[in-house]
């Protein structure tokens, strides 16, 4: 089984760090985050790679070369601009034959990957996703009404919660005939039109272990999570 990361994004929400590092590579700790990734990967089974590169890609290719300094075999789909996250993994066709993993280079993760790509597996689903619960209280009240526009129930700044896409897949190889060739494409469209296909597309929640770097706030926020972490070591 291969595992691919999608690291080709310009990381525009977090310049001016990224203006010279392409995200993957923004440090967390003693390491760049894709190094993280790769880790994660390679401890749950997983030794074979292929990096979606775009944006600053020699400073990816010059760091990992071709994995064997890691304990893993590395190959490059390169693409010249950006093509959103499923235009990327589409660049990966060409090594790509088999039921694979893909996750987004801007996140941390430290759940069971196994289990996750047994689930897959028991399920015989198409697409496999990532799941987490997210919670956030709205600023704002919600007024319900009926059809009529009687006010039913005023709802003071509620809590709302449901599950979000953590941009960790199990895949299987047909996936990619779903997407067009050297163009932005979003992984949303991806997932709708193997619905819209009749495709199993399950669920896999995950209670934690899920970090999103998207921007400074949250760069911030895992790299105090990884230092808290140190501390307990």
């Amino acid at each position: 089984m291969k595992a691919v990361i999608l690291a080709g994004g310009l990381g525009t929400r977090l310049q001016p760090y990224t203006t010279f590092l392409p995200k993957a590579m923004l440090p967390l700790g003693d390491k760049p985050l894709l190094e993280h990734l790769i880790e994660w990967i390679k401890n749950n089974g997983v030794d074979s790679f292929v990096l979606c590169v775009s944006y600053l890609r020699k400073t990816i290719e010059d760091y990992f070369e071709d994995g064997s300094r890691f304990g893993v075999k590395i190959e490059y789909a390169i693409a010249n601009r950006p093509l959103a996250t499923a235009g990327q993994l589409k660049t990966a066709r060409e090594f790509i034959d088999d039921t694979f993993v893909c996750v987004y280079g801007d996140s941390i993760f430290d759940f069971n990957l196994k289990n996750m790509i047994g689930y897959h597996k028991k399920k015989k689903a198409f697409v496999t996703m990532g799941l987490y619960e997210y919670k956030t209280k709205l600023p704002y009240g919600f007024i319900e009404t009926d059809k009529t526009n009687r006010v039913k129930e005023w709802k003071e700044k509620p809590d709302v919660k449901g599950n979000i896409n953590i941009g960790c897949y199990v895949m299987e190889p047909q996936v990619l005939d779903l997407i067009p060739e050297n163009k932005p494409y979003g992984m949303d469209i991806v997932i709708r039109s193997a619905l819209s296909k009749k495709n199993r597309v399950s669920g896999y929640p995950i209670k934690k272990g899920f970090l999103d770097i998207g921007d400074k706030a949250s760069y911030r926020r895992a790299y105090q999570h990884y230092l808290e972490k140190l501390g307990q070591i």
